[in-house]
C-alpha cells in the first residue's frame, strides 16, 4: 500500500511539473487503455482544480503580491509603479462613473423636456 500511495504522489508531481495538459493528456489516455483510471483523473482534477477553467484563481483583482527579488531599488519601483496605475484605475473608474451618470442625467432630462412639450392626454372637458 505504502508503494501505491508514493507511485501516486509521484505521479501527481510528474503531471504538475508539466501542466494542464500533461493532466489532460492522462485522462485520455486513460480514457483510451481503461476508461475508470479516466473517468477517475477526470474526477480528481475537477475535485482539486487542476482543472478549472476561469482564470479567476490565478488572476484575481488586488491580489496580485509579489516577493522580493533582493534589489531593493528594483522592488520600491515596482512598488511605485503598482501603487501609481491603482491610482490611475481608481481615478478613471471614477471619470467613467461621472460620465455615465451624466449621460443618464442628459437622458432623463431629454425624456422631460420631451413629455412636456407633449399636449396633456385625458385633461380635456368634454363639452
Amino acid at each position: 500500500m505504502h508503494r501505491v500511495s508514493t507511485w501516486l504522489i509521484n505521479a501527481e508531481s510528474w503531471l504538475d511539473a508539466r501542466g494542464k495538459g500533461a493532466w489532460i493528456a492522462a485522462m485520455v489516455l486513460g480514457f483510451i487503455f481503461v476508461w475508470p483510471i479516466g473517468l477517475a483523473l477526470l474526477f480528481y482534477m475537477i475535485w482539486s482544480n487542476k482543472f478549472a477553467m476561469s482564470c479567476r484563481k490565478r488572476h484575481s483583482r488586488h491580489a496580485l503580491k509579489f516577493s522580493p527579488t533582493g534589489n531593493a531599488a528594483f522592488d520600491a519601483y515596482r512598488d511605485e509603479t503598482l501603487k501609481r496605475l491603482e491610482d490611475e484605475q481608481s481615478a478613471f473608474v471614477g471619470f467613467m462613473e461621472r460620465l455615465r451618470q451624466a449621460k443618464d442625467k442628459a437622458e432623463f432630462d431629454q425624456f422631460l423636456a420631451e413629455r412636456r412639450s407633449q399636449p396633456e392626454q385625458g385633461t380635456e372637458v368634454p363639452a
